[in-house]
């Protein structure tokens, strides 16, 4: 049947009808004044599709508003969309739905409709990302209104807008995707029994969820805008390169465009012209997105087409109960041009983009090294490189296949020609560093400390293990990046997905640790482990910068971490160890490295503008001394593999930590399979990186995917660098001690473990000593004191004396070394107490409540009533947590105490956590607690008496 060319109605009801299903019975039964009400009919029924997009009814309305008469019985059934965590519950009322984590699984929830309210998912984050929408109460019927539109008309005769000529006349096209792009209700490039939802016998698509890959432009004549709005039906891509265009014929300005929202239903997009009538305008219907992933293991993106049906005008605004609004389509970017992959080393130096002044040299390539997963630079200047052949799979017990390579440049000319085999036979390596005498490895379920024959270079004996229970539930989520601190003790990075249970061989249950995403250490001569701190998703980088911070790069989530001692931070995936955490401390990052609001993984490979993706590796503040420009002094660099960029952020102080900034990124790999794991300078400012070098950019534990021949090392000078021939090990200790004054840290760092190995003397002692009290630069006194630290040379005495210097980085270091061993003297807690009232550094302030943490709970309370006092940090994005963890433990010592000093806090949610974690207790002394703050709040006239008055009568209630 064909359309009517000059007037057509739409009749939304028949979309609506498909959002739901009135089941409306005669279920109500008059008894005297009672009604009596039937729970087993049902009057409206809802079904949505859940996604971290969103709620999706059957038309693709996102998150509609779904409505019911007063006293209806209601069920909303949801069905996921994806392999994801969801649910649905509603606000007010109180009921949530069972939980989804199949795709195509299905739950409701079903209730009498009372009030407006709200439904969400109560999965965290979720709600926060878009799923979340409204259910209101009406009165009468629910029906949608009928609604006219106008076919556009030309020289007199109605255009082939909605295609029933069946043919492409009154357009113009070009490209494939529009050679043949008008279908039916049978449509060949759609899956069976999609709702396609287009109007009359013909629509028009530029290939479907089939022939995504087509690529054309589809222009139309040019025609008079008669009346003030217009509306379009469309779906397909939320994508920059699938659009429909409207655009003044006079100027070739676009005035209007909307993609669709990855869906297949079409949906009317509403146009307001008021500004263009009487001008000519026309439709570009443009699909410039082939959808191919560059990644073998991720599948194509089948919404990269666009569909699009029936351009009418109205005399009034139009109004679709299905109406696809701009604000929900979350669109993408056109993909990033990185326009190689599989290149040889050399072709992939040459092919790499990187800022004036610098180059970069092939050090290394297959066959010579495979697989580069970890390295380190010993005091020689020698790279210690950690291959691993038995990732992904765990090999059985001595088959392991990893290795330790030393790789050495003899000349400087940027060869890494010498190379030797140091070790053999290791299983899941992941983790190198070299000092104290031996090599340091994490090899999943070992921390490994290996004894170096140093006149041969060769093990002086087997592998030791230190620890043993480190878990490998993910194989690319184990203990990672090695790192030695500036207090002596060893670091390391832990990914979410994998638990471990750590403890020395033999350790039982109650002397083993659970961690997971955490910062960890170990200290090398004492052989104890701690986790440092917890939360993030999968770090796999950690270093420090010159007044000894330590910063963690991660994926997924945002990127950026300052690390502070006892923290709990935002978590990718489950829960904190301990339930009382109520909140976590989020990203320092003002920015993420991926685009869109879709998700992190929705930006891979189409956020070059914004750093590359969510994959981030490496991680390396740049202390490299002079030769460098000193832009890039103190700032830190992380690899973004789904971009092929070398991500560079500047690192602010702000109030007790610091923000995070995108600098204009530092290297371009240009090539697809480039995957730099980590990167670290030497005795001469340049900086050396390993590449994991891999078509395929993502863990899989598949070990089919992964390239097993590849891998390189990479060299990044600037033209002010000079190589330096250097062995650290033939100086002297006082030699040594003077290295702590270079402007290049390497020599800092390097010459800090060799003095922490001899153990220290009192010559030594006596020069550090002057360094820290006479030299006027703060980090060299910083130097001094971390060497005085790992040496034995300071007492509890003289770091008690540091408490007052003028500097607030001394004072901040001096609390967290005199906390080191979690127990100070009755004279330094009353020191602390003193700092904790009259400190003006938000950074002190911030160190001793992360000392306080390591203290019993006992000694605590004298120490955070002053910090609780200091109204100047109640917006610090730091301390307010970190009080709260300090004094969560208080709770159960005495919840009289802990709620008198949370009423007299301003940081912000103190008492509520106060007063859930005394209900948690549940006791007859708890709750009496809880009831004397009740009273304390009326006789005070306080505003807490309604706020925390029905909360507390919440918790007393269950």
């Amino acid at each position: 049947m064909q359309k009517s060319y000059l007037l057509r109605v739409i009749i939304p009801m028949l979309l609506f009808a498909s959002l739901f299903t009135a089941c409306r019975q005669d279920k109500k039964e008059e008894t005297g004044e009672n009604q009596v009400r039937d729970s087993t009919i049902i009057d409206r029924e809802y079904s949505l599709e859940a996604s971290m997009l969103g709620y999706f009814a059957k038309d693709g309305t996102r998150n509609p508003t779904l409505r019911a008469n007063k006293g209806d019985r209601v069920r909303i059934t949801i069905t996921n969309g994806e392999t994801m965590t969801h649910d649905i519950a509603m606000e007010k009322t109180g009921i949530k739905s069972g939980t989804l984590l199949e795709k195509g699984s299905t739950t409701n929830i079903t209730f009498w409709a009372e009030n407006d309210d709200t439904y969400y998912c109560t999965v965290p984050g979720h709600r926060a990302a878009g799923m979340v929408g409204n259910f209101r109460i009406v009165e009468g019927d629910l029906s949608a209104p009928v609604v006219t539109g106008i076919v556009p008309m030309e020289d007199g005769k109605p255009l082939n807008v909605g295609f029933e000529r069946g043919n492409l006349s009154d357009w113009k096209a070009e490209g494939e995707a529009f050679k043949n792009p008008l279908f039916n209700r049978s449509s060949p490039v759609h899956e069976e029994n999609t709702p396609l939802a287009f109007d009359g016998d013909f629509f028009l698509s530029s290939g479907g969820t089939t022939n995504y890959k087509l690529k054309g432009t589809l222009t139309s004549v040019p025609f008079e805008v008669t009346y003030p709005f217009a509306s379009f039906r469309v779906s397909g891509g939320a994508l920059a390169d699938t659009r429909v265009e409207i655009v003044e014929a006079e100027t070739d300005e676009v005035i209007f465009k909307s993609s669709g929202q990855g869906r297949v239903t079409m949906q009317p997009v509403v146009v307001d012209l008021n500004d263009y009538l009487k001008k000519n305008i026309f439709i570009r219907i443009i699909d410039n997105e082939s959808g191919t992933s560059p990644i073998p293991y991720i599948r194509d993106d089948i919404w990269a087409h666009i569909s699009f049906d029936d351009f009418l005008f109205y005399p009034t605004r139009p109004s679709f109960p299905n109406e696809l609004f701009q604000k929900d389509i979350i669109v993408m970017p056109p993909l990033d041009p990185i326009v190689n992959s599989g290149l040889s080393g050399k072709e992939a130096a040459k092919a790499m983009t990187l800022p004036d002044g610098f180059k970069v040299t092939l050090a290394a390539a297959e066959p010579d090294v495979v697989r580069p997963i970890s390295f380190t630079i010993d005091a020689r200047g020698r790279l210690w490189v950690v291959e691993a052949h038995t990732y992904p799979v765990p090999a059985a017990k001595g088959k392991g296949r990893d290795r330790i390579l030393i790789f050495e440049d003899t000349n400087g000319d940027g060869t890494l020609d010498k190379r030797k085999i140091f070790i053999e036979g290791l299983n899941m390596a992941s983790g190198i560093e070299v000092g104290m005498g031996g090599v340091w490895v994490g090899a999943a379920p070992y921390l490994l400390f290996i004894p170096i024959d140093k006149a041969n270079d060769k093990p002086a004996g087997p592998p030791e293990i230190l620890l043993d229970g480190w878990g490998l539930d993910d194989t690319h989520e184990v203990l990672n990046n090695l790192r030695w601190g500036p207090d002596g003790w060893l670091y390391g990075v832990h990914g979410i997905f994998t638990h471990s249970n750590v403890g020395k061989p033999g350790a039982t249950e109650d002397e083993r640790t659970k961690l997971n995403g955490a910062v960890w250490r170990y200290h090398p001569t004492q052989h104890e482990f701690e986790v440092f701190s917890e939360g993030t998703s999968n770090p796999w980088g950690i270093d420090f910068n010159d007044h000894g911070h330590p910063f963690i790069t991660v994926c997924v989530i945002p990127h950026m971490y300052h690390v502070i001692q006892g923290a709990r931070y935002q978590r990718q995936a489950g829960k904190h160890f301990n339930p009382y955490t109520y909140d976590d401390i989020k990203t320092i990052g003002d920015h993420v490295h991926y685009l869109g609001d879709r998700g992190p993984h929705a930006g891979n490979f189409r956020s070059a503008a914004a750093g590359g993706g969510h994959a981030h590796a490496g991680a390396m503040i740049y202390l490299g001394g002079t030769t460098w420009p000193k832009e890039y002094h103190n700032t830190i660099f992380m690899n973004n593999i789904n971009g092929s960029i070398l991500n560079n952020d500047l690192l602010t102080r702000s109030g007790s930590g610091y923000l995070a900034s995108h600098k204009k990124d530092f290297l371009e790999m240009n090539d697809s399979w480039s995957q730099w794991l980590n990167f670290k300078y030497d005795a001469s400012g340049s900086v050396f990186a390993i590449d994991w070098y891999d078509q395929n950019q993502c863990h899989s534990p598949n070990p089919d995917v992964h390239d097993k021949t590849l891998g390189r090392i990479f060299k990044i000078t600037h033209k002010n660098d000079k190589w330096v021939k250097v062995d650290l090990n033939k100086a002297s200790d006082i030699e040594l001690v003077n290295y702590q004054l270079h402007e290049n840290e390497w020599y800092v760092r390097q010459a800090r473990t060799l003095l922490q190995e001899r153990g220290g003397n009192p010559e030594t002692h006596k020069a550090l000593k002057k360094i820290l009290a006479e030299n006027f630069d703060v980090t060299r006194k910083l130097r001094a004191l971390w060497t005085l630290h790992v040496t034995n040379g300071l007492s509890e005495a003289e770091l008690r004396d540091m408490l007052n210097h003028s500097d607030e980085n001394i004072r901040s270091w001096a609390i967290q070394l005199l906390t080191e061993n979690k127990k100070v003297t009755p004279e330094t807690l009353e020191h602390f107490v003193n700092i904790s009232k009259n400190d003006n550094s938000a950074l002190v302030r911030l160190y001793l409540t992360s000392g306080t943490l390591r203290l019993t709970p006992e000694q605590r309370w004298e120490v955070l009533e002053g910090l609780l006092q200091r109204s100047e940090d109640i917006n610090d994005h730091n301390l307010p947590l970190m009080l709260w963890y300090a004094a969560e433990p208080l709770a159960a010592i005495d919840a009289q105490r802990l709620l008198e000093m949370a009423e007299n806090t301003q940081i912000p949610n103190f008492l509520d956590y106060s007063i859930r974690r005394i209900g948690a207790i549940n006791t007859t002394a708890s709750k009496k607690a809880l009831q004397d703050a009740k009273k304390r709040f009326a006789n005070q006239g306080s505003e807490n008496v309604s706020i925390y008055g029905r909360m507390i009568d919440s918790i007393l209630n269950k």
